[in-house]
């Protein structure tokens, strides 16, 4: 199928879109509002520090999202993850696998507090 990247950027692509259909009524494109949304997670993913080996957003402790944009992520996650069971059912089940994974936080191993607040530190 696809990479676990490619599936964290169509899973997210897929909840914004059943996000917008159902609170913006917009059937074919997404409003300009979703659209800089997807366009910012889709940025956010491919930037990830952890790539391959996280888990799921939820579970990790390098947010890379705005609080402004996560919050608005949130939502959207709240309103599509019920109906992502039914709409995309093989998208949810790796997104459940991922967030099972314990083991990604090995790479994220020890915390440095400096100046500026504190940073991760991977080996």
């Amino acid at each position: 199928m696809f990479s676990k990247m490619g599936r964290e950027i169509k899973t997210i692509e897929y909840m914004i879109r059943i996000y917008c259909q159902g609170r913006h009524q917009s059937m074919a494109e997404l409003c300009p509002e979703c659209d800089g949304l997807l366009s910012y997670a889709i940025q956010r993913i491919r930037h990830c520090p952890l790539k391959e080996e996280k888990t799921t957003c939820a579970q990790c402790p390098v947010h890379c999202y705005k609080p402004a944009m996560r919050e608005k992520i949130r939502d959207v996650m709240r309103y599509a993850g019920p109906r992502m069971t039914y709409k995309h059912p093989v998208l949810t089940l790796f997104h459940l696998m991922d967030g099972l994974k314990p083991g990604f936080i090995k790479h994220v191993t020890k915390r440095k507090k400096n100046k500026e607040g504190v940073r991760w530190s991977s080996e």
